[in-house]
């Protein structure tokens, strides 16, 4: 009897374990979890990438952001040991009312990215999209949240 609880109280701590390791920025940076999906697409093989280029990548976006002349809506950061998780998050409530209005602004960031010399230098510029350019660089997941009561997540498969 005593095993059994034993294994019980193993497991239930090994399970809170795992949740909390894939869940902690949950009711932190942003609600649940509300919405999922998988990008597994590899246009092309891309150089290695790093935490470094990463980390750039996030504080281009944000130095870009905090130059023009109205404030942010929205903020980009990424977490994680590696920073793998990016996160974009609605600092209003308007702007990303919608899962739609979030995935038009991904658009918006594709078109952007396809302006970029490594997009033009590679031939993607055409064929590119934004969720390509992240897993270029090597991110696990990306959420898009209103902030408030939605939040979704890609993850982003490499074979």
């Amino acid at each position: 009897m005593n095993m059994i609880r034993l294994v019980v109280i193993a497991f239930t701590l090994l399970a809170a374990t795992v949740a909390t390791a894939s869940d902690r920025y949950e009711g932190y940076y942003y609600p649940e979890i509300t919405s999922t999906e998988e990008f597994t697409r590899v246009i092309r093989n891309a150089p290695d990438s790093s935490k470094a280029v990463r980390v750039s990548f996030v504080t281009n976006l944000t130095i870009s952001q905090l130059k023009a002349p109205e404030s942010p809506r929205f903020v980009f950061f990424a977490k994680g040991d590696d920073a793998k998780h990016l996160n974009v998050i609605a600092l209003d409530d308007e702007v990303f009312s919608t899962l739609f209005r979030a995935r038009a602004l991904l658009a918006q960031m594709t078109s952007n990215m396809r302006n970029n010399d490594f997009f033009i230098d590679q031939n993607l510029e055409f064929s590119a999209t934004f969720y390509d350019f992240l897993q270029f660089m090597e991110f696990d997941t990306l959420v898009i949240s209103d902030g408030e009561t939605w939040a979704h997540q890609v993850t982003l498969i490499r074979n």
